[in-house]
């Protein structure tokens, strides 16, 4: 018989906020989390916006000496674990933390470790590169970390596939767990890549908003005058448990994590498949994978980038799975309000989904002015609303042509 796996533990490092409740506070409300670029001097780039976290201590969750031995991505995963752990209550005395693994998603790792590590080299020499370049720099450190910093010795991965990154992480960590390889699991993604050279890479590609003199209403997901994403930096954190293990120890549940589809384009680096045939086996993958039917879907956080391109054929892939029942599911864009993070957007954009599903609310995507010619689905514009759903469902889409879906079932 197939494990159920449930949602027992939740942490969020957010541009509009950090901990579950101020972040789900303010995507109820429609929050901005968008601003001028203050980490660095981005005068001479072409985009000066982006949504920087405020108001996380690295502090509290990290020791002063492991700190500096830190990309700030990996501040970022260690406290959006432990934000998850001491939220689940559980007590890491008294369960098998042999079967408590990781799986986190990550864009790009420590680029801002590799960019100050490659300013040194050129500028100083060989000589004055730090020994803990590397185990800052690479991507998997993070998980490494999360398992030091726990004690959860189970099965521990990254997972790297661009803007789907966290999408795929909790996947598999769902996987994971279903096929009996582990009975808790943290599962999500953690991005700080608003950095010189990362917001100049995608300046050059033309992918994001130079909408810098009104920042707040730089994202805009599904509107006609989208313009590009704009950069942001956080992580999100699940803590994923079998269903019999969490009712054993009386878990408080926050969801159950049903379906999980990922497939390739096969078509552009950059682009979606023009009719986002991709994302749609992806969608069909996952209802199919949590043997419900298309009706059965009530919600889903797209993966609305505020790009001409994803919006455009995201929209046409939903239209292709659901057909007319596409105008009956509740669909919005939380990036509207926290910008893209990247690697860590599913994570953060699924806690939402899980939330929805728990207080029956949908947040809104904000900035929604004008409609785009067959942009004409239920994008939730501008006021979120109550509605009691079922099943939730979020889409993650990623440079190289990776898809992935997740779909929650409400617990009752």
């Amino acid at each position: 018989m197939t494990k159920r796996v449930v949602v027992t533990g939740i942490g969020v490092i957010s541009p509009i906020g950090t901990g579950l409740e101020k972040y789900w506070e303010n995507l109820k409300k429609g929050t901005n989390g968008i601003g001028q670029i203050t980490l660095f001097d981005a005068s001479e780039l072409d985009a000066h916006i982006a949504g920087e976290v405020k108001d996380f201590d690295a502090s509290e969750y990290v020791t002063k000496k492991e700190l500096k031995r830190m990309d700030k991505f990996t501040h970022f995963a260690v406290g959006s674990a432990k934000m998850a752990l001491i939220d689940s209550l559980i007590d890491v005395e008294k369960v098998n933390m042999d079967r408590f693994g990781v799986v986190l998603g990550s864009g790009v790792g420590g680029i801002e470790t590799f960019e100050s590590e490659a300013r040194k080299m050129f500028e100083k020499g060989p000589g004055r590169i730090s020994p803990f370049f590397i185990p800052m720099m690479i991507t998997n450190i993070g998980a490494g970390h999360i398992s030091i910093a726990t004690g959860a010795k189970g099965p521990n991965t990254t997972v790297v596939t661009a803007c789907a990154s966290s999408t795929h992480a909790i996947g598999d960590a769902f996987k994971i767990i279903q096929r009996g390889d582990a009975d808790l699991m943290f599962a999500g993604g953690a991005e700080a890549a608003i950095t010189p050279l990362s917001i100049a890479g995608f300046c050059a590609m033309k992918a994001l908003s130079t909408r810098n003199e009104n920042p707040e209403k730089a994202s805009r997901p599904f509107d006609k005058d989208r313009d590009g994403f704009v950069m942001s930096e956080g992580a999100g954190m699940l803590i994923l448990e079998e269903y019999d293990h969490a009712i054993e120890r009386n878990a408080k549940i926050y969801a159950e994590i049903v379906g999980y589809g990922y497939t390739a384009d096969a078509y552009h680096i950059t682009s979606p498949h023009p009719d986002g045939e991709g994302a749609a086996r992806a969608m069909k993958m996952a209802i199919n994978d949590a043997k419900i039917q298309n009706s059965d879907i009530d919600h889903i956080n797209a993966h609305g980038t505020s790009t001409p391109l994803n919006d455009k054929y995201e929209t046409l892939a939903i239209k292709s799975v659901f057909g007319d029942e596409a105008k009956n599911i509740s669909i919005n864009s939380t990036k509207s309000m926290t910008g893209h993070l990247l690697g860590a957007a599913g994570s953060i954009e699924a806690i939402a989904v899980v939330m929805a599903l728990k207080e029956g609310f949908i947040p809104p995507t904000i900035n929604y002015t004008t409609p785009d010619d067959g942009l004409d689905l239920d994008y939730t514009p501008n006021e979120g609303k109550k509605r009691d759903i079922k099943y939730g469902l979020s889409n993650s889409l990623g440079f190289g042509g990776h898809n992935g879906t997740l779909i929650f079932k409400k617990y009752e």
